[in-house]
């Protein structure tokens, strides 16, 4: 007898429906299974028959064919394991087979029959037509997960005995019901405030610039200075996530296996923090069936990398393209994935090899040819693509020992949340959020000059030598200083202030 029922897989960050056949007849007894299975797939065989039979069910000594189309399009991951088995079951007519065709189903098997979750439900119910199936048929684990997309029920399960009866009797399971608006209004609060940072104040001034225009931003300074410290609490001054945003993300790490089970929605900005060690595929992504890196991982959030010039040159190189395009494009023999990227690149890093050359106490021991050497491992081209420069210098004895508490992160959060309300407005029915993301046409209808203006941003490109690029950068960067003086035109001050903040195109290292 041959029996049909349906799954999802995951390609990239999308789901596509899967339809699993399973076709019993006579010959050899086994099972196989066809379609492109990856080795978890092929092992799921063997979890489907050990959960078939320890949950009272029989399997028999006949040849049963599993077929997962489309056949040309690779799967992977244990989570088609529910839906092989009521395959099963249907085929040898133990179970009603009518109502299997009237859902989908997900869920990894243990040899009991318990039903583990898995990974990407989310981006599942996203994917599932609205009006094809009755609903989505799940591990518990995963439901509140599910939930948030309201274009389908979500019927939560433990165990195959579960599901098995819910078929014949659909009032035994009730679809599970989340308040998305009150998970985006009932945030948990950050453990990591901004009045922790002692000092620093202009510095805290050049962060808060970039979180209210999303600009990149890079620390320059000697150990010890406070260049991780102040970079972790970017995300506490960050605004809001949109509803919008949120599913972008909790898309992502969904998919990654990343969400805490039993949590629905991200409601933090991420915060990535890669080892210097990591390699170009973990930034940017890639492998066979290609996966997100870091870059994505940080999608609407911060990336985060410290010790810049001891990455790998050609991770830092790789950078470049979503840095310029917000996007990811990872081409393989048999298709194209593009991921998004949208983030704000926080680096931090040394003056110098021995990391003293702009501290007033402690005696550089670098030659200048070292010191050279050291600054060139981060490219012009990359240098071009962050916003922000900030020296970050030691502090003195006195505001280490200060007990004054410094502004909070709730205080200088409102203000970047009204700067992004201002610049929302101003891109309305455009596809960016943010100053820092605006093209060449959008900043000369957004940033218009003044002779005075022109005249100072003409006299910085002369002896500053800046590019194209820079050129940019600082008038993007002048922009979100004037949208937080809620000014419509930029005037000198905003440009001087921009400026300021390019402070390696100065060449200061010798």
């Amino acid at each position: 007898m041959l029996a049909k029922t349906y799954s999802y897989g995951i390609s990239g960050l999308d789901a596509f429906k899967v339809v699993i056949e399973v076709d019993v007849s006579r010959g050899l007894p086994g099972i196989i299974i066809v379609g492109l299975p990856d080795s978890a797939i092929r092992e799921s065989k063997e979890r489907v028959r050990s959960a078939i039979k320890n949950t009272g069910f029989k399997l028999p000594t006949r040849r049963i064919t599993i077929n997962l189309s489309p056949a040309d399009t690779k799967k992977e991951g244990p989570s088609f394991d529910l839906a092989i088995a009521l395959g099963v079951l249907a085929a040898t007519e133990q179970i009603n087979p009518q109502a299997l065709g009237q859902y989908v189903y997900l869920g990894e098997l243990s040899l009991d029959g318990r039903i583990q979750p898995i990974n990407g439900a989310l981006s599942v119910a996203l994917n599932m037509p609205k009006d094809k199936f009755q609903g989505l048929i799940l591990p518990d684990k995963n439901a509140q997960e599910a939930a948030i997309v309201d274009h389908t029920h979500i019927y939560p399960v433990k165990t195959l005995n579960d599901v098995v009866y819910f078929l014949d009797n659909s009032d035994s399971i009730k679809p599970v019901d989340v308040d998305t608006a009150s998970y985006l209004i009932k945030k948990q609060s950050l453990d990591i405030d901004f009045s922790e940072v002692k000092g620093q104040s202009h510095v805290k001034r050049g962060l808060e610039i970039a979180a209210a225009g999303a600009h990149n931003c890079l620390l320059i300074g000697p150990p010890g200075s406070g260049k991780s410290m102040l970079a972790k609490r970017i995300p506490s001054i960050l605004p809001d996530m949109n509803l919008e945003e949120a599913l972008e993300t909790t898309k992502i790490h969904s998919v990654m296996g990343l969400l805490n089970r039993g949590e629905s929605l991200l409601t933090h900005r991420p915060f990535r923090s890669p080892h210097h060690t990591t390699s170009d595929v973990a930034i940017v992504g890639g492998r066979s069936n290609p996966k997100p890196g870091e870059v994505t991982l940080s999608h609407n959030g911060v990336l985060f990398l410290d010790e810049l010039p001891e990455f790998n040159r050609n991770v830092l190189e790789a950078l470049r393209q979503p840095l310029e395009d917000h996007y990811v494009t990872i081409s393989r023999a048999t298709k194209t994935v593009r991921f998004p990227s949208h983030f704000m690149l926080i680096c931090a890093m040394n003056p110098c090899p021995c990391g003293w050359y702009t501290d007033p106490k402690k005696k550089c021991q670098c030659h200048p040819q070292q010191i050279q050497k050291y600054m060139s491992k981060i490219s012009g081209p990359l240098l071009d693509r962050i916003d922000i420069h900030l020296e970050v210098p030691s502090l003195p004895s006195l505001q280490i020992m200060s007990q004054q508490k410094s502004e909070s992160s709730k205080e200088i959060k409102q203000r970047t949340t009204q700067t992004r309300e201002i610049q929302h407005q101003r891109f309305l029915g455009s596809t960016i959020h943010a100053n820092s993301y605006m093209t060449h046409r959008q900043i000369k209808t957004s940033c218009p000059l003044s002779q005075d203006c022109k005249e100072l941003l003409k006299k910085a490109i002369d002896e500053l030598g800046l590019s194209a690029r820079s050129y940019d950068k600082i008038l993007k960067v002048s922009r979100t200083i004037a949208d937080m003086e809620h000014k419509t035109n930029i005037e000198p001050h905003h440009m001087a202030e921009a400026i300021q903040y390019r402070c390696l195109d100065r060449g200061w290292w010798g």
